[in-house]
């Protein structure tokens, strides 16, 4: 080899550090620009919800856990892995999925995915091994999908309203449950969806989660620091409620609610990671080679000598990251298209001018309060008691409509929040209403529910753009795909509730049930838009910036 061509390869091999970081930049760029307007709402989520305002920290946290590892990932042999780009393009086929149906806890699950599939064409399956924390870390910045924080929050709710009962009477306290509702006699107090302790839940399985991460233990240990976040919460969250029910005994409301104030929030949370503290203590105390607590948690952190010592950029390959940023030139004038993609909002009629009397049908309307009004997050509603004549048992018609359901907003099921208010679901089945006239192609949920002695009848379906649907799974579904194929995620809960007293056939109810759906059912395609619609305005102008 001349010296010509000597000069050129080691010329070629000096450049190489240089190109291999300038992609590595490219392609980390690229993929802040193309998830920046999701980072936006998250930040707003973190801010504006408490159980998720812990959120701040975890990018913070994932990337000292990774500075943490970096040394011993620079120590490796880096093999680079072929599936890299195949788990990058299915990062960026779920970015641009989220984003046009906006549901944007896909786009973070996809953002994680990429960081990934940029390790993997950077180091390989090798290093990925030993950084994988890092990367889990980012999971708990992402809020739950509405649906299953729902039900989570009602489960939640009865768990901790049981409890805490509990803890009252400990104290000699006569004390009356009904769902998440406390009587006191003199005082009722409501286990609310912000009592249900997943603001303290999220917070203290990402602290369980880091600890057993940087944990120097058995495995078992691991796995039961993390998973003992979950009864400690529990348990903790109950114990709150039930000396707020003491206070209130004692001392009446007022003093409940300043206590409530003075006790809630971080003194829970603290005393949550005193019993985790204590669980380690005691984990510790059995082990034979016992060590300083503060030795069982590794919060070491290279110096920048030691980053800087391995020479490894040399070696480093740039043809996967060179396939990475051709993905992402296709990709940055794709999230042009996107960003002008507008959902649309049907033209419907408002439930103020909803007729309270048809046919022998007379109605009452009554009105939601405003807490309840800012838990559903609602559209346009309406309540109403109908009856007939003025010696009829009543029918409550409820529907509650959403323009968007894409962020921030979406259906409560009944199957979820009737045991909140005490009742209890003794059958559930779908049924069809065929074989009334004018109800045609109707199917709907068919609930019976109790509570003491008194007993109810429950229809309501889910209606969803057309759509009759009695699966709220079917319903998720069909709204995520109306969102890409019809650019429309508007839709209602039909609910209609009529008491059975004792002593009479059930089938009076339903008799009854059906005699108002004859009645009102034609009129509902008024109120609730179907699959051809007139359009308003895009929703992103009225829309929420929450997930």
């Amino acid at each position: 080899m001349g010296d010509a061509q000597v000069a050129s390869v080691v010329g070629a091999e000096s450049r190489k550090p240089f190109l291999f970081l300038g992609l590595l930049f490219f392609c980390l760029a690229a993929i802040l620009y193309l998830f920046w307007g999701s980072f936006k709402e998250l930040e707003l989520i973190w801010e504006r919800q408490e159980e998720y305002s812990h959120g701040y920290m975890i990018p913070l946290v994932a990337l000292f856990l990774f500075w943490q590892k970096l040394p011993s990932i620079l120590a490796i042999q880096w093999t680079p892995s072929r599936l890299a780009p195949l788990i990058f393009m299915l990062a960026m086929f779920g970015w641009a999925l989220g984003e046009i149906t906006a549901y944007r806890q896909i786009v973070a699950y996809s953002f994680i995915a990429s960081l990934i599939a940029v390790a993997l064409a950077v180091y390989g399956w090798k290093g990925f091994r030993l950084s994988w924390g890092a990367f889990a870390y980012l999971i708990f910045m992402i809020p739950l999908p509405l649906f299953l924080y729902q039900r989570l929050s009602s489960a939640l709710q009865l768990i901790s309203t049981q409890i805490g009962v509990a803890v009252v009477e400990l104290f000699d306290i006569s004390v009356y449950v009904s769902g998440n509702i406390i009587d006191l006699g003199g005082y009722q107090l409501q286990v609310v969806e912000a009592c249900s302790g997943l603001r303290y839940l999220f917070p203290l399985m990402s602290f369980g989660f880091l600890i057993s991460y940087l944990y120097s233990g058995p495995n078992w240990h691991k796995w039961l620091i993390f998973l003992s976040t979950i009864p400690i919460t529990i348990l903790m969250n109950s114990f709150r409620i039930g000396v707020i029910g003491v206070t209130v005994e004692y001392w009446g409301i007022e003093a409940a609610e300043g206590f409530l104030h003075d006790f809630e929030g971080w003194f829970v949370f603290m005393a949550c990671l005193g019993v985790l503290a204590i669980e380690i203590w005691i984990l510790n105390a059995f082990r034979k080679d016992r060590k300083a607590i503060l030795d069982l948690v590794d919060l070491s952190y290279p110096t920048w000598s030691e980053i800087n010592s391995h020479g490894r950029l040399e070696s480093a390959r740039v043809a996967p990251l060179i396939i990475l940023s051709v993905i992402l030139l296709v990709a940055l004038p794709v999230s042009a298209m996107i960003s002008d993609r507008e959902e649309l909002v049907p033209q419907r009629d408002s439930f103020a001018v909803f007729p309270l009397l048809r046919g022998n049908w007379i109605g009452r309307e009554g009105s939601l309060d405003n807490d309840t009004l800012g838990i559903l997050k609602l559209t346009d509603y309406i309540s109403a008691d109908f009856r007939q004549g003025s010696n009829g048992l009543p029918v409550n018609f409820y529907i509650a409509y959403y323009q968007s359901q894409r962020r921030g907003s979406s259906i409560h099921s009944p199957r979820s929040c009737i045991p909140g208010g005490g009742w209890l679901i003794s059958d559930l089945q779908q049924v069809s209403l065929d074989d009334t006239p004018g109800l045609s192609g109707l199917r709907v949920n068919r609930m019976v529910i109790t509570r003491d002695m008194h007993r109810q009848l429950v229809y309501y379906w889910f209606a969803q753009r057309g759509r009759v649907l009695t699966s709220e799974y079917v319903a998720k579904w069909y709204l995520f795909e109306d969102a890409l194929t019809m650019k429309r995620s508007d839709g209602a809960l039909v609910r209609l509730v009529t008491s059975v007293p004792p002593d009479t056939d059930i089938a009076e109810a339903d008799a009854r049930l059906r005699e108002f759906l004859t009645e009102f059912y034609p009129i509902l395609p008024d109120f609730l838009p179907g699959e051809q619609i007139e359009l308003v305005q895009p929703a992103d102008e009225i829309g929420q910036a929450e997930l």
